[in-house]
């Protein structure tokens, strides 16, 4: 069996999904939470506007890469609010996604017209 057969369970995912479940990896969250721990987690580089966010979280719920959960008992419950969870499934492809990433970094790493190297930050964005 290739690798390619053993992920062909595992959706695709935007930028955006891959974020999110990066975000949901250590901890059920609520929306809000989602989009400040990806703006921390990328130190500010990427901020995820409600459209994209929501819109995210609605095609992973339909995708089974994350579901809603129950947040009774967490100190910062809030009925309001809706907790999301990741799956075997969200896992899955957060792994599969980071590895197609390693796999293209390294593939520009080998290119000697670029200059990068292992520990060579990406340029800002200014």
């Amino acid at each position: 069996m290739s690798q390619d057969d053993a992920r062909s369970d595992v959706p695709s995912i935007s930028p955006a999904e891959f974020h999110v479940l990066v975000a949901l990896a250590d901890e059920d969250l609520h929306g809000y939470a989602i989009m400040q721990a990806v703006e921390e987690d990328t130190r500010g580089e990427v901020t995820l506007g409600p459209g994209t966010l929501y819109g995210a979280i609605k095609r992973l719920v339909e995708s089974g890469c994350i579901r809603q959960t129950d947040a009774t008992g967490r100190p910062d419950h809030d009925d309001r609010r809706k907790y999301y969870t990741l799956t075997r499934l969200g896992r899955e492809a957060a792994r599969a996604e980071a590895g197609r990433l390693e796999s293209l970094v390294r593939l520009a790493r080998s290119k000697p017209s670029l200059e990068l190297s292992a520990g060579t930050p990406a340029p800002s964005r200014s």
